[in-house]
């Protein structure tokens, strides 16, 4: 029994911020119906290579990314443009607790999917609406990308050097906007099932999320009245964050407080550093940040990173080896936490995957479904909870509308 046991979610999504968000529901124990397109299904299926291989060492044509955000939910084949799939969606609406869409905004009012729609039949229903741009505003009708709300909201303007904005390799937009869609979610079943007794439409978008996973980087903006420098590769957890090469790799080291500072600089052999009356103290530290950072650099990088982190593990520094994959789940750490799981895949046999990090004491996330096949369960969801017999789902299927 997960946190969510009872919960059902119908997700109507595609690609990734959704489809994590809903995933996540499903890691607590909600059960979460996927509708795909007939034929293709979620459009990131095909987002490779890589694929993952069957027993036999052949492609499933199953890309990684669609494993990434879809493990744990039923998938039901269901054709959105026909008026027969529409109300198929509507009847498992109406059992749902929670529908996840990210269509443009307006796109579903034309099939009666949207959430004055839905809702209407179901008037517990939590509809969460993930777009670019979110349902209002100038920008609605665009089209957009993980990248582009990096650009537009301003991630990119805190990370690169001084004069090359980067983005962060990963689709982080998208991973921080999932994880939002399932804080709201949540807020908005407590209040349906402690205060209203309906539910409610989320209005979810990813640049929103990109602005406000500014954090501290725009309130020093905010306060100031100066755009903060792009750090490179270094934090803003005082003066030294920062990655620094060392002989043989690179480390990562915060010192966010005096103590922590002069342990490091006697922990290198250079207390020195400690004294100086430009680095004795946090705000000299931020100002004289580059004279610092060369001082540090020059005498990290003369051994290796095992050999540094063993000295500022000693002396209570924070700091870690900047890893690459292969050893981010070599690490003890890691391993121990348990951060890699397996599942059991229909074709390709057992499966790695990352595990949920939330750590519940009395309902824990242990059960951990392989992502389906492409409607693997159309007919065990529209038999149970919508009554079609065997004859009725194939006359659908034969009118492709499954």
């Amino acid at each position: 029994m997960g946190a969510l046991s009872g919960i059902r979610v119908l997700d109507l999504s595609r690609v990734l911020a959704a489809p994590l968000a809903a995933q996540q529901l499903a890691d607590l124990g909600a059960e979460v119906i996927k509708i795909e397109r007939p034929g293709g299904g979620d459009e990131s299926r095909t987002y490779g290579p890589p694929f993952l291989k069957d027993r036999d060492g052949a492609s499933t044509g199953t890309a990684a990314f669609y494993l990434a955000c879809n493990r744990g939910k039923k998938s039901v084949t269901v054709d959105l443009a026909t008026t027969e799939g529409q109300e198929i969606v509507r009847g498992l609406a109406k059992q749902c607790d929670v529908v996840l869409e990210n269509f443009r905004a307006g796109a579903l009012k034309k099939y009666g999917l949207d959430a004055d729609s839905l809702r209407a039949l179901n008037p517990r229903l939590v509809y969460c609406s993930i777009t670019g741009f979110g349902q209002d505003g100038p920008y609605a009708a665009r089209p957009g990308y993980d990248g582009i709300f990096q650009a537009m909201g301003g991630v990119m303007s805190s990370s690169g050097h001084a004069d090359e904005p980067m983005k962060v390799g990963i689709s982080m937009v998208d991973v921080l906007t999932g994880q939002t869609a399932c804080i709201a979610i949540l807020a908005a079943l407590r209040h349906r099932d402690q205060v209203s007794g309906e539910g409610q439409h989320i209005d979810l978008a990813l640049l929103d999320c990109a602005v406000a996973s500014l954090s501290h980087f725009a309130m020093n903006w905010l306060v100031s009245g100066e755009v903060p420098p792009r750090r490179g590769n270094g934090g803003f957890g005082g003066v030294p964050s920062q990655a620094f090469p060392c002989s043989d790799g690179s480390i990562f080291i915060v010192a966010g407080n005096d103590r922590q500072f002069g342990a490091l600089c006697r922990a290198i052999g250079s207390p020195a550093l400690a004294a100086d009356p430009r680095f004795d103290h946090g705000a000299g530290r931020v100002v004289n940040r580059e004279p610092l950072l060369q001082a540090l650099r020059e005498v990290l990088a003369t051994r290796p990173v095992a050999a540094w982190l063993e000295l500022l593990d000693a002396a209570d520094v924070p700091a870690g080896r900047v890893n690459e994959l292969p050893e981010v789940f070599d690490n003890p750490q890691v391993r121990h936490r348990g951060m890699l799981v397996e599942a059991e895949h229909a074709q390709a046999g057992p499966i790695r995957m990352l595990a949920n990090p939330i750590r519940l004491s009395a309902t824990p996330v242990e059960h951990y479904p392989a992502p389906p096949l492409l409607g693997e369960h159309t007919q065990e969801v529209l038999s149970t909870l919508l009554a079609m017999d065997a004859s009725h789902i194939d006359a659908l299927r034969a009118r492709k509308v499954l």
